[in-house]
């Protein structure tokens, strides 16, 4: 399938890019730049599902950057490009990956496959207020927009032991195929960071990013 979705963000310098998974893992192999040491790693992993998804992230990145980026993570799991100075976060289902690009700003996204039950959620990632907005005719795709922005914002953040229902605070919202949302991380010490999220529906799927 190779490209599924780029989007370039208004007034920023800010990408999101979407690969549906459609390729063998040779196909993908040969897409897909990867260091000698890392392929070897990947080979490793038992679970073919994931080293698709770990080498169409590869082949998605050659296809934004149009040349061999160098892919690496920091202790903490965030990744970063050896060779750039552009900021990503990273995510993927069966069938998706994803990533957001930013020159200037830290970045977070998610993806989620809303064939999933996201009940959950409710217990362990939502505030009493939260749980009080839920949607019952569509409770499990308001979950999954939760969850997703919560992980964005997680990711974005890069901080350690964070309290989804207690420091990442989403505004109330109604789903639909696409649309805004606004939220706050509150950091250990009190400080309260607002954030401007935006969130997209397809195949099934519920994609949501943040940037800044």
């Amino acid at each position: 399938m190779a490209l599924y979705l780029k989007k370039e963000l208004e007034d920023t310098r800010t990408t999101v890019g979407v690969w549906q998974i459609t390729e063998s893992e040779e196909e993908l192999r040969a897409l897909a730049s990867v260091p000698a040491d890392e392929m070897e790693e990947i080979s490793f992993i038992a679970n073919e599902s994931l080293r698709k998804q770990r080498l169409a992230v590869r082949a998605l990145l050659c296809e934004l950057f149009g040349e061999k980026v160098y892919l690496s993570h920091h202790d903490n799991g965030k990744p970063y490009l050896e060779n750039s100075v552009t900021n990503i976060s990273i995510t993927h289902t069966n069938k998706y990956v994803a990533v957001i690009l930013d020159d200037n700003e830290d970045v977070g996204i998610d993806i989620e496959c809303l064939d999933r039950d996201f009940s959950v959620v409710e217990k362990k990632a939502l505030s009493e207020d939260e749980i009080d907005d839920l949607d019952d005719d569509k409770r499990n795709e308001q979950l999954a927009i939760y969850w997703c922005a919560k992980e964005a914002i997680y990711k974005r953040v890069s901080a350690y032991r964070v309290d989804f229902a207690e420091q990442i605070e989403v505004e109330h919202f109604r789903p639909k195929g696409e649309g805004e949302l606004d939220a706050t991380f509150i950091h250990k010490d009190g400080y309260e960071e607002d954030f401007e999220l935006e969130y997209t529906t397809f195949d099934n799927h519920v994609l949501v990013w943040v940037v800044g």
